[in-house]
């Protein structure tokens, strides 16, 4: 497949690196196979070259410095990215390249959680993790995308050109949802097997540490691509609190004609102050968006004729 790339975080998976680097030579012999070693210390490098990769020392740690390098670095016209823990079934992450190269989607992923994820998956929390970053996202951002972490994707050259990476670690597969979605570009979805860490291989992945990033990511990237509807929430839920302070004040007033708890009125009228401000706020930050993504969109464009 001309312009064909396969992209491959690694640290310390000497286990399996030299078998994935294998796999996909034999599934795309004309795809060009990158092992990004992110500071590996069990020879992983070494063994990713041995199988017949190239490989890319990474320095900063962490996966979202990796996708940094990957984007920055490397020019195809797909861009194929796979973990390099033998957890995903080849030859199904081989076929997201398909609508990437048929003009069908910008970025393709690679659905676990409908195919074996939740039957493999030995570590605790993490299906039930998984389930609620799902929610959460779909909640947020009015999408139905079935998995939401997953590291086997299928991106364009557009997607690659215009993805600002912030996130440093695992978050960074929420970002690149969000990301596609807030941009509307075409996303494409399809079911790949998925099989836990073979013997002596050891995930990376904290479970509640990098879940609470995951979380944080969400949110702050709610506040950054929908400020309206975030500044808007804490306006609405602020002017609530206002009224249910202020309406029995009111009360007491309107029957004796006095004010005796001064003390509420205060903290209601604080609240009041707090929800327009929000709004506000909202409002300013939703029309700066606005002509962002417009900036943004122009640029795509002159990127794209020449």
């Amino acid at each position: 497949m001309p312009g064909t790339v396969v992209l491959i975080p690694c640290f310390n998976e000497a286990p399996t690196i030299g078998k994935v680097v294998s796999d996909y030579k034999n599934l795309l012999p004309e795809a060009r196979i990158m092992v990004f070693d992110n500071n590996s210390t069990d020879g992983s490098g070494a063994l990713a070259r041995a199988a017949g990769a190239e490989v890319v020392p990474v320095y900063r740690q962490g996966k979202g410095f990796v996708i940094v390098e990957m984007f920055r670095d490397v020019d195809a016209d797909v861009y194929l990215m796979v973990d390099g823990d033998d957890t995903y079934n080849a030859s199904d992450t081989a076929a997201l390249v398909t609508p990437v190269l048929e003009g069908r989607a910008d970025m393709v992923i690679g659905d676990r959680l409908s195919s074996t994820y939740f039957t493999e998956n030995k570590r605790r929390f993490h299906n039930s993790g998984n389930r609620f970053v799902r929610f959460l996202v779909n909640f947020l951002f009015k999408s139905r995308i079935r998995d939401i972490m997953t590291g086997a994707r299928a991106f364009s050259r557009r997607f690659v050109q215009g993805f600002p990476v912030m996130s440093s670690g695992f978050e960074i597969e929420t970002e690149m949802t969000i990301h596609a979605l807030d941009k509307k570009m075409m996303i494409a979805e399809q079911s790949v097997g998925y099989s836990d860490r073979p013997a002596g291989s050891v995930s990376k992945l904290n479970t509640f540490s990098d879940g609470m990033r995951v979380l944080k990511t969400i949110f702050t990237l709610f506040k950054d691509y929908k400020p309206l509807a975030f500044f808007g929430t804490i306006s609405v839920i602020a002017l609530l609190i206002a009224a249910a302070m202020f309406i029995p004040v009111l009360i007491d007033y309107i029957e004796t004609g006095l004010v005796a708890k001064f003390p509420t009125l205060i903290v209601s009228v604080g609240f009041g102050v707090l929800s327009l401000l929000s709004f506000a706020c909202g409002c300013i930050l939703d029309t700066i968006k606005k002509y962002s993504d417009r900036t943004m969109m122009m640029i795509a464009n002159l990127t794209a004729r020449k």
